[in-house]
């Protein structure tokens, strides 16, 4: 009895205070409830031995420990905002204005940003010139979000197909764990202008994973789009014990031109339901919702209503649909679906070893930690002409119950810094993690695009000054640091983690006083900087090549 009412003591101080904010429990229900609990564990004490009536008060105890469980978890539960864009761009370049696809002026600005292009532009001089740098598209968003306080944490490609994921910077420590694939479906499954790219990533403990596909083409290839997908499905494998198929993952977002058409329909009845909104007319004859009654894959996918007009084929910089000598029949082409892991079963949880199987290790990770999907927006933005296909937008609210909420490191700069003295960094490791040589400490300016778009960065091992069971203290030389000075954090990145597992609070680099002092113009101090970056330009290619996921 010592150890139900230790129990019951400790769930009462531990929920107490998340409770007090619920209007229907008062201080003096509270302690109301608490008397009649301590009235109970008295008639438990004093109870017979009676074995039908201990299991009844035993069921009682674990309805009510239940009830108190699941509140805590719906109270602890946060909510995150996934913004979703796939759009076929057909080889053009990006508008300038961008606000409306990504609702920049939405009140609820999203916590990720993914994007899903296929048919960037990829001939041989321009696809050379991306595999080095961000491709058009990508360097646009970063420009065009980085001052909004997001970063690029990851992006893939393969030919035309970019998949690019950003975040507001406060969740970046806790993105980790992550890995990109892609998967050739062209001739042969040679040749990449159709296939897959797809990046994982645990997001505060959960598994996420983000698969765009370009699916092949035309009305009669629907079983051929169909084995694509399965295929993908089957190939693509991340180094994982856990989830190292997509399937595994807890929650996989499908994103793509998937190229599925409308069959049976002509032209006319296609184009006057389209005139006339009347889309669930059109709806029985979607080759992706046909294929779903065939296909067990594709019924554990979701997709919202297709209560927007299909956004294949237009004439380019309108809103008219292929005026063209083929009169192509528009078609949902470009489609965001999403998939929820389904839970073990009794009889498989029955089946498993806790403390060997990494997978039931999982599950019961994941039942201590719920999450849950829903989708907000699934719609079109006819604004955008630069292509044949319409962009499709759809923001999910995600919500759940974080695994973690403390960053790997903290770090600081010691000290003031400016370009006129050596300066320190200070770093603590909060919770273990696997260190490497080739971690490191950059220095970024506030509004940094990506974790190559640091000013300079130190080895922590190499670069180590001093060490003791609550801090370790890094060097940095003052020749890298920027004469003009301005508004820095720094950034710890763990090369085996393939991410930044800690970012400093924004601090004030000074203007160097010496390049004042001997009368430095400051297009001198802008060419200084520049030659500072062009001698670091080699260090950064073999930095980049350590994080190519990011």
């Amino acid at each position: 009895m010592d150890e139900i009412r230790s129990m019951l003591n400790t769930t009462g101080r531990d929920h107490s205070d998340s409770f007090s904010s619920d209007a229907t429990q008062s201080t003096g229900s509270r302690a109301v409830l608490r008397h009649r609990l301590n009235q109970l564990l008295t008639c438990v004490d004093d109870m017979d031995a009676e074995k039908e009536l201990q299991e009844k008060m035993s069921q009682s105890l674990d309805n009510a420990f239940s009830a108190c469980v699941m509140r805590a978890n719906k109270l602890r539960k946060k909510r995150f905002r996934l913004h979703l864009v796939t759009w076929n761009v057909a080889t053009a370049d990006p508008p300038d204005d961008l606000s409306s696809l990504l609702h920049l002026d939405s009140v609820d600005k999203p916590d990720l940003y993914v994007l899903g292009l296929q048919e960037v532009y990829a001939a041989p001089l321009r696809f050379v010139s991306d595999t080095v740098y961000d491709d058009p598209w990508s360097r646009h968003l970063m420009s065009i979000l980085a001052p909004l306080q997001y970063m690029k944490v990851t992006s893939v490609r393969m030919q035309g197909l970019v998949l690019v994921i950003f975040s507001k910077l406060e969740h970046v420590p806790f993105i980790k764990d992550i890995q990109a694939t892609y998967t050739r479906t062209g001739i042969y499954h040679y040749w990449g202008n159709k296939g897959a790219v797809s990046v994982r990533l645990s997001f505060y403990g959960h598994m996420l994973c983000f698969l765009n596909c370009h699916l092949a083409a035309h009305m009669q290839y629907a079983k051929e789009r169909m084995d694509e997908f399965e295929y993908i499905m089957d190939s693509q494998k991340f180094e994982s014990q856990t989830a190292p198929r997509i399937v595994d993952h807890r929650v996989v977002f499908w994103l793509g031109d998937l190229n599925f058409r409308i069959q049976d329909h002509d032209m006319h009845f296609i184009r006057s339901c389209i005139k006339n909104h009347d889309y669930s007319l059109l709806w029985s004859k979607d080759q992706l919702t046909m294929m779903k009654k065939e296909e067990e894959i594709l019924r554990e996918f979701e997709e919202g209503p297709l209560e927007f007009p299909p956004t294949y084929k237009f004439d380019v910089n309108s809103e008219n649909y292929d005026s063209s000598g083929k009169k192509r029949k528009p078609a949902w082409t470009d489609r965001i679906l999403w998939r929820v892991r389904l839970e073990a079963s009794p009889e498989e949880k029955d089946r498993k070893d806790d403390s060997q199987d990494p997978e039931r290790t999982r599950q019961i990770e994941e039942e201590a930690h719920p999450l849950k999907v829903t989708q907000e927006l699934y719609t079109s933005n006819m604004k955008y002409g630069v292509s044949d296909h319409k962009p499709v937008v759809s923001v999910f609210n995600l919500q759940l119950k974080k695994m973690y909420e403390t960053p790997l490191v903290q770090l600081r700069p010691e000290g003031e810094w400016s370009a006129d003295m050596d300066a320190l960094v200070v770093y603590t490791q909060l919770q273990p993690f696997p260190s490497s040589s080739w971690d490191w400490i950059g220095l970024y300016r506030v509004g940094f695009t990506s974790v190559s778009d640091y000013i300079t960065y130190s080895w922590v091992k190499d670069d180590e000054v001093s060490s003791n069971k609550e801090a370790v203290q890094i060097y940095v030389n003052k020749e890298e640091i920027p004469v003009r000075g301005g508004d820095c954090v720094l950034c710890f990145y763990s090369s085996a983690l393939n991410c930044i597992i800690g970012i400093s609070e924004p601090f004030k680099v000074r203007e160097s006083r010496v390049a004042i002092e001997e009368g430095l113009l400051t297009d001198k101090l802008k060419d200084l900087d520049l030659a500072v970056a062009a001698e670091d330009a080699g260090g950064r290619a073999v930095k980049d090549s350590a994080c190519s996921a990011m």
